[in-house]
């Protein structure tokens, strides 16, 4: 199949053809998220207190499923453009058996640890017990989350970013419908409460794993999997993983973080806690635009840069740096404009709201110059530089963000962790935008010299 495209279409519409699709899917995504705990929090506040509890760990499954995904999606992405395909169709064979086998292996240590992991951070037995009532259901999905997302990748590598979009949304809605069918007990459905929200996800899951599987019977596909491709690569293996890793981690770093942050927001109040959990929600839903941009343009990235068109890359990052600052601004916006409705969706407590009107109000201080790092990091993983952009997210998740946490908690409280976000923005931008710049100067000088 033709994939010419990528290098040959005029950039703006081309990022915008690739973005809008993965833009869409990841609204309805939020959506989702949105309403999976607005449905959680009517079940009472401790079922929603459970779910932010547990937020961390199912952020790190689905890091190291999408992680993985992104090493699949840019060695195809760059194999194809280099016109390699035996290579593209090993990475997407060795990609999903390898997906299939970490979401085994995520079940079952998940599972396994999870009540030692509640034990760290709570000591209400109800809270506890809801957490692992939803958990242990949720994680039994993992396999299928892990295939599910390598699939995705493989399309998105293709250019296929509609057929992504389609199937992502029949999942997420089926999920959206099912939520209170089965947190209640609508119709034929038993009410199981926060069981019922943990299955509707694992059901939406499946449902878009199965849409993945039947387009890939049906539609032509410049890469395939291949039975005779199974085997040992090294190669491979090597550019699979240093690219997944690195961007596992960078997905991962975020559960690190809220954990850390719980433990310091419990010696305030198990409210902050809950403050936290639902910012992790609304944040999703402020930053859903701009991730489907990074999503967008990694193929981009990789194709062109398989290609060896380095001024198309330049032109490609500064084209979605523009957009997401703008897209930014309007979250910026937002949660000024409207931050007791946003919060008001997850809790009935008047206490609460106040908390988290003025969490948003200093964390979306630093959404504007957030856009650097996000772009620069997405950007660097598309052009398969992930140990760079794990440096960028260890900045914004590790060694900026704690230290600073802890120490302006000291003298404003439980509002100096909120401080903290917005002083990592600023620090994290300047470093990004160096750490790029810097590395397309060198490829830059490289290409200039083999001219």
């Amino acid at each position: 199949m033709n994939q010419t495209f990528m290098k040959e279409k005029n950039i703006l519409p081309l990022v915008l053809s690739m973005s809008l699709p993965m833009v869409i899917s990841m609204a309805v995504n939020s959506l989702y998220n949105i309403i999976d705990s607005y449905f959680v929090a009517k079940v009472s506040e401790d079922a929603m207190t459970a779910l932010a509890l547990v937020y961390p760990v199912q952020n790190l499954i689905n890091a190291i499923a999408i992680g993985f995904g992104i090493g699949v999606n840019a060695c195809i992405a760059f194999y194809l453009g280099a016109d390699d395909k035996i290579r593209a169709d090993r990475s997407a064979t060795l990609g999903v058996l390898l997906s299939f086998l970490h979401g085994i292996l995520l079940a079952v240590v998940c599972i396994l640890g999870m009540p030692v992991f509640m034990g760290n951070f709570s000591s209400d037995a109800d809270t506890i017990r809801l957490a692992l009532l939803y958990s242990n259901r949720a994680f039994l999905f993992s396999p299928v989350i892990n295939l599910g997302l390598s699939f995705e990748k493989i399309f998105q590598a293709a250019g296929k970013m509609k057929l992504t979009m389609f199937c992502m949304m029949c999942g997420c809605i089926a999920n959206i419908i099912l939520d209170p069918l089965m947190i209640f007990g609508i119709g034929i459905f038993p009410a199981m409460g926060i069981a019922g929200a943990a299955y509707a996800t694992g059901i939406g899951q499946c449902i878009t794993l199965l849409a993945y599987l039947l387009f890939y019977v049906l539609c032509p596909m410049p890469v395939k999997i291949r039975r005779d491709c199974i085997g040992s690569d090294k190669p491979t293996f090597q550019k699979l993983y240093s690219i997944g890793v690195s961007a596992t981690l960078n997905l991962a770093l975020p559960s690190l973080l809220i954990s850390a942050l719980n433990g310091l927001l419990t010696a305030f109040s198990e409210k902050y806690v809950l403050v936290l959990g639902v910012y992790y929600k609304l944040q999703t839903f402020i930053y859903l635009t701009a991730n489907g941009i990074i999503q967008g343009i990694r193929p981009l990235m990789g194709y062109n840069f398989g290609a060896k068109e380095y001024g198309r890359v330049k032109r490609i990052y500064h084209t979605a740096l523009t957009m997401n600052v703008g897209i930014m601004l309007l979250g910026t916006a937002l949660s000024w404009m409207i931050p007791q409705y946003l919060i008001g969706l997850f809790t009935d407590s008047q206490e609460t709201v106040e908390i988290g009107v003025t969490a948003l109000h200093i964390i979306s201080l630093g959404f504007a110059v957030s856009a650097v790092s996000i772009t620069s990091s997405g950007a660097l993983e598309g052009l398969g530089k992930g140990y760079q952009s794990l440096f960028i997210s260890l900045l914004r998740y590790v060694a900026v963000i704690l230290p600073a946490a802890f120490l302006l908690s000291r003298f404003a409280g439980a509002d100096g962790v909120w401080y903290a976000f917005c002083f990592t923005e600023f620090v994290s931008a300047g470093f990004a935008a160096f750490i790029y710049r810097k590395e397309v100067r060198m490829k830059t000088v490289s290409a200039d010299a083999g001219a």
